[in-house]
């Protein structure tokens, strides 16, 4: 009897960072916001970011209020 290979599990994703320091995303804490935000002013997207829904969806609130309020910029210098 025929067997169809199995397909090669995707590696777990790394612990959500917010969970993990048992804290939120806040518009105001500029040097956490950056490491979320790609060089060219872009949000990156749970895949790369590693967090979880519910605090991807919390930073993207943060970094979008940030950007508002003028403490990081919607796009980069080129």
């Amino acid at each position: 009897m025929f067997r169809p290979k199995k397909r090669p599990e995707k590696p777990k994703p790394a612990d959500c960072y917010f969970c993990q320091a048992k804290t939120t995303p806040d518009y105001k804490d500029k040097a956490t916001l950056s490491r979320f935000v790609s060089d060219r002013g872009k949000i990156l997207a749970r895949g790369y970011s590693g967090l979880c829904a519910r605090h991807q969806r919390g930073l993207s609130r943060a970094i979008k209020r940030a950007r508002f309020l003028a403490l990081i910029p919607f796009v980069a210098k080129i």
